[in-house]
């Protein structure tokens, strides 16, 4: 059974990237609902902000090991499958969580909502898999930014549905549309099998983890992107307890409000994809971290400037996506027969860097207030900026360019009555 690479408009359709860019969107959105409900949260479990904190760090090292331990198997089983169910998975746990009857059980719940949800890193490189390649970046990054939009856009509706029915009523909200995603990719995504069947579950852990190994560019895409992710996590983890108390004291719903405006820096992520099917994705990965450092001055101004909160918000999330989506510009033209498993080994340290940021962000507020968040995010932003500088120097001196392959013939699985 042969046959060559989908055309783009038959492999990907305006309708199935619109399709897969939600699809993303929503299945990271469970993750980030507690984000402005942390104080409503805490107060009915009678915990503190660092330990209602958990819920956000749980989310994150749920996702992280999601990332190492099933979105390789894209490589192995065929892939519509495997994103269906992990869909499916993911609305069972947030059911979970929405009747969850102690913080235990949330915590718990949450982070295995957050394992599953990694069917969205199923969908980004199975959309990069059906694009050409020169148009791999503006997919990409529609596709990424459906999930910031997801990822933002969950704060606002968390805020504003707990106003409605409680903070629980958004998990059982996203349940349901994760069950109509679920059924959705199964109508709709073609069969695409993995070119791994020859490896064992094991030998696919093992191979993902030697990418670092083998690939030098992954190595300083995976720490730059870490580094992002922290910074950009410090905020948001940090802004809930900066806007429900002291010059602000918003209610939960005005505070969701702010994912608006995290999603005006989202919407430029194919701008950013355009740029890099130009040839520019390097000089974007630089603007990126010099802006991301830049955005913390606005964002320390913001403890009792609205309007300098407002900007460094907007700069931040704009600077952390033109990071993120160049970054997986880079490694996807590494390998593209091992496309799941680079995406694996990339956005697991993308993902450790943001349970690390958020865990450290609820310890300094509580011990340095918002001066201290900023210095801590501003820092780790700066190292964004040396790693990248270092990338270059390295890059420069073995005198090669990154490497851009082109992927090699697809052999989808098209079956009968499927």
């Amino acid at each position: 059974m042969t046959a060559t690479r989908p055309h783009a408009d038959a492999g990907l359709s305006r309708g199935l990237l619109l399709l897969m860019s939600v699809a993303t969107g929503l299945a990271v959105a469970g993750n980030y609902f507690a984000q402005p409900l942390l104080d409503l949260i805490g107060r009915e479990f009678g915990v503190g902000p660092s330990q209602a904190a958990l819920v956000v760090t749980a989310a994150q090292a749920g996702y992280a090991l999601g990332l190492i331990l099933l979105v390789p198997l894209g490589d192995l089983v065929e892939r519509r499958r495997l994103a269906m169910s992990l869909y499916a998975a993911t609305a069972l746990f947030l059911l979970v969580s929405a009747t969850a009857p102690n913080g235990t059980v949330l915590l718990a719940s949450t982070a295995m909502t957050a394992l599953t949800s990694v069917g969205a890193q199923v969908v980004v490189p199975f959309a990069a898999t059906l694009a050409a390649p020169a148009e791999r970046g503006r997919v990409v990054g529609t596709v990424m930014t459906g999930l910031m939009l997801g990822l933002l856009l969950a704060r606002t509706a968390s805020g504003a549905l707990s106003e409605l029915g409680g903070w629980r009523t958004v998990y059982w909200v996203n349940a349901v549309l994760m069950v109509l995603m679920a059924v959705l990719l199964r109508t709709f995504l073609p069969r695409l099998g993995g070119d791994g069947a020859r490896q064992s579950y094991p030998g696919l852990l093992r191979s993902t983890v030697a990418m670092f190994r083998h690939e030098p560019l992954l190595r300083w895409r995976a720490g730059i992107g870490a580094l992002s992710l922290a910074s950009f996590s410090v905020l948001w983890t940090a802004l809930t307890f900066l806007l429900v108390q002291g010059a602000y004291g918003w209610s939960e719903s005005a505070i969701g409000l702010f994912g608006l405006v995290g999603a005006v820096g989202a919407l430029t992520a194919t701008v950013a994809g355009r740029l890099a099917d130009r040839g520019y994705v390097h000089k974007v990965t630089g603007a990126g971290t010099v802006l991301l450092v830049a955005s913390w001055a606005a964002i320390a101004a913001g403890e009792r400037s609205l309007l300098w909160l407002l900007a460094g918000v907007v700069v931040l999330d704009l600077a952390h996506q033109a990071v993120l989506n160049s970054s997986q510009n880079v490694i996807y033209a590494l390998r593209p027969e091992a496309r799941n498993r680079i995406n694996s080994a990339f956005m697991t340290a993308f993902f450790v860097g943001g349970a690390a940021g958020s865990a450290l962000a609820s310890v300094v507020w509580v011990h340095a207030g918002w001066t201290g968040v900023c210095a801590l995010g501003g820092a780790l932003a700066a190292g964004t900026v040396v790693l990248w500088v270092l990338e270059r120097i390295t890059v420069n001196r073995a005198g090669k360019p990154a490497p851009v392959r082109q992927d090699p013939v697809l052999i989808p699985d098209v079956t009968k009555g499927e």
